[in-house]
């Protein structure tokens, strides 16, 4: 993995935090989000290149138990 100055997108680390990227085809598992677009990945081998943008590099994602809840409108 190499270190990179985070970017500016919208919700991801600040400009001035170090975010270690792994590259398409090193060995990997996990959630990965690609630098490029933010296109989200599940990764059990290695890492392909994006399919939405054919980006090649990748940023793994922070692991929270919450971060699959529901944030829409209540049922009725």
């Amino acid at each position: 993995m190499k270190a990179a100055r985070a970017g500016g997108r919208i919700g991801g680390p600040s400009a001035d935090e170090v975010v270690e990227l792994a590259t398409v085809g090193e060995a990997a598992v996990g959630e990965f989000r690609c630098a490029e677009c933010g296109y989200g990945v599940i990764v059990q081998r290695e890492l392909p290149a994006c399919p939405m943008c054919g980006g090649t590099r990748w940023e793994q994602s922070a692991w929270s138990p919450f971060t699959r809840t529901h944030t829409g409108p209540e049922p009725r």
